[in-house]
């Protein structure tokens, strides 16, 4: 493959953009490759290479590129304006939509990203309740804000640590984290903090390392003693939401939060946030409250126009069929990896998957000990064969109502070549 032009852009960009890029996982090494157009399931650079995508940028496009309806939905809005800066009837229609879907959303507000919303929900949840300290699940992503951006060791640690320069030590030592699967870690970090947590933000199915999963009975545990312990729940349902079900995570393992946030498919491709839970918390929100929240592109049409056409298509059928081909393809490619006698894991959900270089992570911890160095070499080796793979161990690939079986197949034989080589 050619790559001549990626390269000469990168050169320009890294004297234009921080590292480069603008989103740190975009810095693929040397250099990434810079997309032209897309159709469908494919991407096509500017060398002219054609790839076929598995990262559907990280998540938004469960329906491929380019869908004719959703086209048709931005362009009909676009006749009509695209920023108003007034309500409009489609903020209204989408939201009786989604509050409808998701039980635990009796009020909901759009914002632009599914950062806005995580950090929304925070507020609410910390102005709700009076409490500062917040719990976060070990290796969840919850958007590059203050309160989100902390690491900690494996455990049950209790002093937050900034994950970036930046994040003042005073907001850290609010932010406790805990392992994802672990219910006894959870409880000690309650009973140590009791009375001071207002909130516990978790992925329902860890996201942004994997996908890994909840162990049967999790979720439900989290709820239950977040409850018992007066601590507000938030589901950050922005990777979850409209792909497990289109009732989110929540519907498919019949745990209802508090608060939940969403994103990325409910706006068809375009920038979306929304948070939103119980009634008597969201109507603490300004105006109707004390805890603000505003922004000049909340409740955008085009986004909305675009979220309406993917959810009437999903809500169609579409999500079933596709996450029956998910199924299919997640079990095609096990048994390549079995009859290579590989010691990898194949591990997903809906239309999620990832290869694991190891053991099938329950945590964290478990996800970081997988051999990141060789996963990156079958990265390279897949981009090669015309397959776009999400860059990193770390980043889960996902599949669209656009993969055709054709396309699945030619992946699963692409995997085959490169697995064994």
């Amino acid at each position: 493959m050619r790559s001549d032009a990626s390269e000469r852009l990168f050169a320009k960009a890294r004297g234009l953009l921080p590292g480069g890029v603008s989103s740190p996982v975009r810095a693929i090494q040397p250099f990434p490759f810079y997309t032209s157009r897309a159709e469908g399931s494919f991407l096509w650079d500017v060398d002219g290479n054609k790839y076929i995508d598995y990262c559907l940028a990280y998540g938004p496009m469960i329906l491929g590129h380019r869908n004719p309806a959703v086209i048709k939905a931005v362009e009909e809005q676009l006749q009509k304006g695209w920023l108003y800066g007034t309500p409009s009837e489609i903020e209204v229609e989408m939201a009786e939509r989604v509050t409808n879907l998701y039980p635990s959303l009796q009020i909901l507000r759009f914002v632009s990203t599914g950062t806005e919303a995580t950090m929304a929900a925070i507020r609410v949840a910390r102005g709700a309740t009076g409490k500062d300290k917040i719990i976060k699940v070990e290796g969840g992503f919850h958007g590059a804000h203050d309160s989100a951006l902390i690491k900690a060791g494996s455990g049950a640690t209790t002093l937050g640590i900034p994950d970036s320069k930046g994040v003042p030590a005073d907001t850290a030592k609010n932010t406790l984290q805990v392992p994802y699967n672990d219910l006894k870690a959870l409880e000690a970090v309650i009973r140590k903090f009791k009375g001071q947590i207002a909130c516990l933000i978790m992925e329902p199915v860890l996201g942004n390392i994997g996908p890994v999963l909840p162990k049967e009975g999790y979720l439900q545990g989290v709820r239950d003693s977040t409850k018992d312990n007066e601590i507000l729940l938030i589901f950050d349902e922005v990777i979850t939401g409209f792909r497990l079900s289109v009732g989110g995570a929540q519907k498919y393992y019949d745990v209802t939060p508090d608060l939940t946030t969403l994103g990325k498919i409910v706006g068809g491709g375009f920038p979306i946030g929304i948070f939103g839970g119980r009634r008597d918390l969201m109507e603490q929100v300004a105006p109707s409250g004390g805890i603000y929240q505003a922004g000049t592109f909340n409740g955008s049409p085009v986004p909305l126009a675009a979220g309406r056409a993917t959810l009437d298509i999903l809500e169609g059928g579409a999500l079933d069929k596709l996450n029956a081909a998910g199924d299919k393809f997640r079990s095609a490619l096990s048994e390549i990896v079995n009859d290579l006698s590989l010691p990898y894991s194949v591990v997903g959900i809906a239309s999620m998957f990832k290869v694991f270089f190891g053991k099938e992570p329950r945590n964290y911890a478990e996800a970081l000990s997988c051999d990141k160095t060789s996963y990156l070499k079958l990265f390279r080796k897949m981009l090669s064969s015309g397959v776009f793979l999400t860059p990193s161990q770390y980043e889960t690939d996902f599949l669209s109502t656009a993969h055709s079986q054709e396309v699945l197949d030619q992946t699963l034989e692409a995997f085959k070549l490169n697995l064994k080589s």
